[in-house]
């Protein structure tokens, strides 16, 4: 498979219809993508009731300076493991360096040092919580971009950081000049 199919450092955007109500207007970050597989975070959905002093005191750590900030649903795979996107000028042990076509985007942690810094006012200077992951298999994901599934734009740290959960798919579109209301639910047959 040629590299430049690989999707790591973009976005994936659910197209209307994808046909799974768990991905509906779904904002994906993709944090891996290669000959074995795919591995992204939700960005698209905030957990409702959900904020980060309560995630923060489940695991027995001082909420500090933290802000209550919004959890995101990651995925539906693990839904009880968290992940951290985040900035890259702060890194744990753990921490993987993603990056796009331009060069590194954001940190991918998923231990609890990045909270504990958070919490302290020692961690990255831009973050966003994330609850479970979008996994996919080998070529499942190559197979789903070729139907009317996902649509893929060029990451941007604003999209990630500035724009509301709520708020990015619209926005994603946008980054390719796509109007979402205008799209369709089903592809066409020939």
């Amino acid at each position: 498979m040629d590299q430049a199919t690989f999707l790591t450092g973009q976005f994936l955007l659910a197209m209307p219809g994808i046909g799974d109500p768990r991905f509906d207007h779904a904002v994906i970050a993709m944090c891996a993508h290669d000959a074995d597989g795919a591995l992204g975070i939700g960005v698209g959905t905030a957990i409702e009731g959900l904020g980060l002093h309560a995630v923060l005191e489940q695991l027995e750590i001082d909420p500090g300076v933290a802000p209550d900030a919004p959890v995101h649903f990651g995925g539906p795979v693990e839904p009880r493991r968290g992940f951290v996107l985040h900035t890259l000028d702060w890194a744990g042990q753990d921490t993987i360096e993603v990056a796009g076509a331009a060069g590194a985007l954001w940190g991918l942690s998923g231990t609890i040092d990045v909270l504990k810094a958070i919490a302290e006012g020692r961690g990255p200077s831009r973050w966003l919580v994330a609850l479970g992951y979008a996994g996919w298999s080998e070529g499942q994901l190559d197979g789903e971009m070729t139907r009317h599934g996902w649509f893929n734009v060029e990451a941007t740290p604003d999209l990630l950081y500035d724009v509301a959960a709520d708020a990015r798919w619209e926005a994603g579109f946008a980054i390719a000049g796509i109007d979402p209301r205008l799209l369709v639910s089903e592809a066409g047959r020939a």
